[in-house]
């Protein structure tokens, strides 16, 4: 016994510090090794359910990609309807507003002409007719009728805005025009081309009413051409409901004609 301890005091220290390393290191060894196997085994069990999930993921992202790209697509088609629909709406608005130019409901503004007819101060002869001296709804009639085929767009006698519906007629001692009693002096404002008045003055019928008129019985017929001649809209009911063609006089076969 004391020949073996004296044996291990006789070993150099360095030899036993290097013994006590490489067992400490074989231990760490061991229990790496020991530890690798399930460490691996975990990993590979993991695996194919990793991959699963990511491949579901990446299969929901391009049906999703499918879907945005379906509904750009619808959404451009419902843009370009809407783009028809603004068009069509767009088109109809202008039509009904002509419509309504058309049918006097809205004032207008624009170049034209004034025109007024006032009764004669001549005094009436003994073998005249007292009618002859006043301004009459036929002397308006033909009046307005002149401006038309002058190209007016838009007459109004006194304020009151002419349509296709409107009358002029004689009444007692003034004048109904659509559905309001006028006196005299009468003024009639007109729209249309800028040479409005150049028409109106060349033209046969509008000539042939100043010289009688004017000059036989004396009716004030004056007129202006002002920058810019406004006319209001109707104020009238405009529901007609059913309208025909009514035969003239001249064209009615003559009484007690075969």
């Amino acid at each position: 016994m004391s020949l073996m301890a004296a044996r291990i005091r006789a070993i150099p220290s360095w030899q036993i510090t290097l013994c006590l390393a490489l067992l400490a290191l074989g231990f760490l060894i061991a229990a790496q090794l020991a530890a690798e196997g399930p460490r691996i085994r975990y990993t590979t069990q993991e695996r194919s359910p990793l991959v699963e999930t990511a491949l579901g993921l990446q299969t929901q992202q391009d049906d999703l990609k499918s879907r945005i790209v379906a509904l750009r697509a619808s959404i451009q088609g419902i843009e370009q309807q809407d783009t028809g629909a603004a068009a069509t709406i767009k088109d109809l608005n202008t039509r009904l507003e002509e419509a309504r130019i058309a049918g006097g409901l809205i004032p207008l503004t624009g170049t034209g002409i004034v025109m007024k007819l006032e009764d004669s101060t001549q005094p009436v002869p003994p073998d005249g007719n007292a009618a002859d001296y006043l301004v009459t709804a036929a002397d308006l009639r033909t009046v307005v009728a002149e401006l038309w085929r002058s190209g007016a767009e838009a007459i109004a006698i006194n304020g009151e805005r002419l349509t296709t519906s409107s009358a002029i007629i004689d009444i007692g001692g003034s004048v109904l025009v659509n559905a309001a009693y006028l006196a005299g002096p009468f003024q009639i404002s007109a729209i249309g081309p800028t040479d409005l008045f150049q028409r109106l003055s060349a033209s046969a019928g509008f000539q042939d009413f100043v010289r009688t008129r004017r000059g036989s019985f004396g009716i004030g017929i004056a007129w202006a051409v002002p920058d810019s001649v406004d006319v209001p809209a109707f104020a009238g009911s405009v529901n007609l409901r059913e309208s025909r063609a009514v035969p003239s006089p001249s064209s009615s076969p003559a009484s007690g004609a075969p």
